[in-house]
């Protein structure tokens, strides 16, 4: 089931942004019950990837990026926006929880940080939380 959550989140996020044939380096992790998969773009600054590593490995600052992890989520951003600016997320960055599928999450949150960003290259998908099973 956790399998088919990455593979399924990896396709609609590909599909959404035009970079289906694009192949992007992962790094997942437990932490709790559950599996937290960060892609790592290359338009991803140090800072931005340090922070999600972090938010990737502590319960803490997992809560404060993406609150009440019940169920499925994911985090989107805009590339030519990026995730943080002055340190601070950027408004199109869009992150939500509760879902009850991996495809439900991708979809609502390119959703939203599509709706939200100021144009450029569509919304891809940096962090997919899944029950880590």
């Amino acid at each position: 089931m956790v399998k088919g959550f990455v593979l399924g989140l990896a396709l609609v996020a590909g599909l959404a942004s035009g970079v289906a044939a694009q192949t992007v380096p992962t790094e997942m992790a437990k932490l709790g019950g559950q599996k937290i998969t960060l892609y790592v773009y290359p338009f991803l600054t140090e800072n931005e990837l340090t922070t999600l590593r972090l938010v990737q490995h502590n319960k803490q600052a997992l809560a404060v990026f993406v609150p009440g992890t019940e169920g499925f989520a994911a985090l989107a951003i805009a590339p030519n926006e990026g995730f943080l600016r002055d340190g601070s997320p950027v408004p199109s960055a869009v992150a939500l929880s509760g879902l009850p599928d991996a495809t439900s999450a991708a979809v609502a949150v390119l959703k939203g940080c599509d709706a939200a960003r100021k144009g450029g290259e569509p919304c891809v998908i940096v962090l997919e939380i899944g029950p880590g099973k």
